[in-house]
């Protein structure tokens, strides 16, 4: 059963914004998109009415959830203040109309402001949640993110993969899957397994061709939303694949959860070291351990006579962490196998688990795990 656009409008129709009017008439929505049972729009706020929203927000998600044929409903609360506006001033008394701006909402601080970290809670059942993160795109962040997870699994762990690049999925090639996500009893997100992997994308509600153009609220409230409102089940390690860059997603992470590390993903070139040693820093400003570096793409080694090639350089990332006191994980080459494998949704790890390749990728996932140790073995 097809869902329209109209559909979504009567059901949102019956829900209240905090001043009474319908949230259809609200001036708040952005445009609806419905298509195969995938439902996804955003309300549009100001940033001191946000707490006031956000009951809004969660009841017309639960409505959006409750027509007929919809299997999936995101929606988000972007929150921006506009250049140059003020905040609204306090606002008291019976008569008067409105929203109360936030900090009328919030309990005094008590010891000053409260840091944005006091935000963090555990995923139930989840015992560590690592990021695989890059300053720049393109240097094979999220093949290495799979492969890492592989390799966790060989171990003997438990893992998931979360593809947190909400601009550019990768997961759903590189893993083959396409299906979308089912609820459970209490409307969270199934995620889809394969490779021994619970695997979960936004590539899997949106369709590979969409465009995703995402403001900086709605990139918190989806991410906080792939965290939360997915059933994990018992975990040893939840490995997030993230966007490149230093932005929304990775600082809404790390004051989601308490991460307990970031693998670093760069190649042995220049420019990207610039950009892993941004990443690098912005882990460390949100007390996030940095587990190492892995210097992807670190040679190429012909298929056929097995010479080996510096196109970027070599030994780039080896320096650097050095340099910077952090674990060198390992190299990983530039090879036709690693690319090939990835493209048709088989990754290396699993679908030549005893080749020289599978056999980096388990080595660094050794590294990983290791100084995981404390926090796997207390869970």
């Amino acid at each position: 059963m097809s869902v329209t656009q109209q559909q979504v409008l009567d059901s949102l129709a019956k829900i209240k914004s905090p001043r009474g009017v319908a949230l259809t008439n609200a001036n708040v929505l952005s445009a609806i998109s419905a298509a195969d049972g995938k439902v996804f729009f955003s309300i549009n706020v100001d940033a001191a009415e946000a707490r006031a929203w956000e009951s809004v927000r969660a009841e017309a998600e639960a409505a959006v959830r409750a027509i007929p044929g919809v299997t999936t409903a995101m929606v988000a609360l972007t929150a921006e203040r506009k250049p140059g506006s003020a905040p609204p001033p306090p606002q008291s008394g019976r008569g008067t109309p409105g929203v109360q701006p936030a900090h009328a909402h919030k309990p005094p601080p008590q010891g000053g402001a409260q840091s944005p970290m006091a935000r963090q809670s555990e995923i139930p059942g989840v015992a560590a949640v690592i990021a695989v993160a890059s300053g720049k795109g393109g240097v094979g962040k999220s093949t290495t993110a799979l492969n890492l997870a592989l390799g966790l699994r060989d171990l003997g762990l438990k893992v998931g993969l979360l593809d947190a690049d909400i601009y550019g999925p990768s997961v759903p090639r590189l893993t083959g899957l396409h299906e979308k996500p089912e609820l459970d009893g209490e409307r969270k997100m199934i995620p889809l397994r394969r490779f021994g992997l619970a695997i979960m994308s936004i590539g899997f509600l949106v369709e590979e061709e969409t465009a995703m153009i995402w403001r900086g609220p709605m990139v918190m409230s989806a991410v906080t939303q792939m965290l939360r409102d997915v059933a994990w089940g018992t975990l040893d390690v939840l490995v997030v694949d993230m966007p490149p860059g230093t932005g929304d997603a990775q600082l809404t992470l790390a004051q989601n959860v308490p991460l307990k590390g970031a693998v670093i993903v760069s190649t042995p070139q220049d420019l990207s070291l610039i950009d892993a040693r941004r990443g690098l820093a912005m882990f460390r400003k949100v007390n996030v351990p940095v587990l190492g570096i892995v210097e992807n793409m670190s040679y190429f080694q012909c298929p056929h006579c097995g010479t080996k090639s510096d196109i970027f350089g070599h030994g780039g990332a080896r320096h650097e962490a050095d340099k910077l006191g952090v674990p060198f994980l390992g190299e990983i080459p530039l090879h036709m196998a690693i690319r090939a494998t990835s493209d048709a949704g088989n990754p290396v790890v699993d679908s030549e688990p005893d080749g020289p390749h599978a056999a980096i990728y388990r080595a660094i996932a050794g590294q990983v795990r290791d100084q995981l140790k404390g926090v796997i073995a207390a869970a």
